[in-house]
């Protein structure tokens, strides 16, 4: 999933300003884990007071101004402290580097920094002046507990009550903004601009919680999220001027485009899914789990174990809740699966169990298979082979065996595309913000023909 990654470090990039032996400024270095590489961004500052205050970016994770605790004194010593991560790093500033050892959960690494910025370039984004309209729009939730703000855009030589078909685009979990923004990149703006320019008008909008939208989010599950995109969709239907409706998806957003094309026939033309999940909750992110690890270098046993004793964990939640000893509930999950691992690794499965969040309790249960079975609309399908976090072997294989038989629904895997549909070397979700391709030609190619054939 695009946004909901169990990640412990976490963008920025920032003007930077170096004095003598002052580390106020952005500092940045790469810090190597295994077979990946992470960068990491330190920002240092005085407050009014004259106290030192410090912050880090991890750009490669899409998270930025995570607060720090920092001492540095006269003779160039740095200790950087983040309670909530775990994390300290004790480095010495010298000849305009600071270079020292990064810890957390035990293990160190070596983690030099180096003033200077990084400059992301995201050559898709669409400049003006644009070959056609867009307008701020409103809906409301069925419940009426969130109003969703929007882009309509609508293309060149509109006309209303013509056959121009009108896609609503849907982002993935957590909350993103209109442009589903995440690590640098604008997809649903770039992808927005593709179908104006083919003939297609869009409709993306804020998450609830997000930008102009209201509503709770900390409470949402992928069910409230689907009466969110089920309102968009009626908006549009409501609004009269447009052919085929349809929505467009990506990761959670494909789910619900499948939920919504089930069990809500009549409010959509036909579904275009970009990674949606087609298996149940506890089995994606088990398996996301596994192709993580595995691309970190981890012994291919001790992955297996692990992935065992997770997809134990989420059974016995699913079943019984969450435990009021955590760790206990775990250690008896790791003997009866015969998972040997570390207390660390054991740790992190402990935080699944006892974190209370709704929506990781819907998300993990629900299975999509019934609804995909009752969908009557021209399905559009895409996965990229790399991607690691919606595996496309996993979920375009049950999707195959599940959709009904339509002419004009098409299942696709691209070669060399992870889960943005960028073109990558590994797919890990490292690469995303350092690739510059926003979304790939090709599938914004194929996507507009598809549509507009319909």
């Amino acid at each position: 999933m695009t946004k909901r990654l169990l990640s412990t470090i976490f963008i920025s990039i920032l003007a930077i300003n170096v004095f003598a032996q002052s580390p106020v400024g952005s500092w940045e270095g790469t810090l190597e884990v295994g077979a990946n590489k992470l960068r990491l961004v330190f920002h240092f500052d005085k407050d009014a007071n004259g106290n030192t205050v410090c912050s880090m970016d991890s750009p490669d994770q899409g998270a930025r101004g995570i607060p720090a605790d920092a001492n540095i004194s006269d003779d160039g010593e740095i200790t950087v402290s983040i309670p909530a991560l775990g994390v300290t790093y004790e480095a010495t500033m010298k000849n305009g580097l600071i270079t020292g050892v990064f810890k957390q959960s035990g293990y160190g690494f070596d983690l030099t920094l180096h003033p200077g910025k990084s400059e992301l370039r995201r050559p898709q984004n669409p400049q003006p002046p644009y070959p056609y309209t867009t307008g701020e729009v409103t809906f409301t939730n069925p419940d009426g507990n969130a109003v969703l703000h929007g882009t309509l855009t609508l293309p060149e030589g509109f006309k209303a009550g013509g056959a121009t078909p009108v896609v609503l685009m849907v982002t993935g979990s957590g909350q993103q903004n209109r442009d589903e923004e995440v690590f640098g990149h604008k997809p649903f703006m770039v992808i927005a601009d593709y179908l104006a320019r083919n003939g297609i008008a869009s409709l993306r909008y804020d998450d609830r919680g997000v930008g102009k939208s209201t509503g709770d989010a900390a409470d949402a599950t992928t069910l409230d999220n689907m009466k969110d995109a089920l309102a968009g969709l009626e908006f549009l239907r409501k609004d009269g001027r447009f052919g085929k409706t349809g929505i467009l998806g990506h990761s959670e957003g494909g789910t619900i485009a499948f939920m919504i094309g089930g069990r809500h026939r009549e409010a959509v033309d036909f579904i275009v899914s970009l990674a949606g999940s087609a298996v149940r909750g506890d089995m994606l992110l088990v398996e996301q789990n596994r192709q993580t690890l595995s691309a970190s270098g981890v012994p291919q046993a001790m992955c297996d174990d692990y992935c065992r004793l997770l997809a134990a964990a989420f059974a016995y939640r699913i079943k019984n809740g969450t435990p009021e000893k955590a760790a206990t509930t775990v250690d008896s999950l790791a003997s009866a699966t015969k998972a040997a691992l570390p207390a660390e690794a054991k740790q992190n499965v402990a935080k699944v169990l006892e974190t209370s969040a709704p929506w990781l309790d819907f998300f993990m249960a629900y299975d999509p298979h019934e609804d995909i079975t009752r969908i009557e609309c021209p399905v559009m399908a895409l996965n990229g082979s790399r991607d690691t976090q919606v595996s496309a072997a996993m979920n375009l294989g049950a999707l195959r065996k599940a959709l009904p038989a339509n002419a004009k629904t098409t299942i696709r895997e691209y070669d060399g595309l992870n889960h943005l549909f960028q073109h990558c070397t590994t797919g890990s979700v490292n690469e995303y913000s350092r690739i510059e391709e926003t979304f790939s030609p090709e599938v914004m190619h194929d996507i507009a023909v598809w549509i507009n054939g319909l």
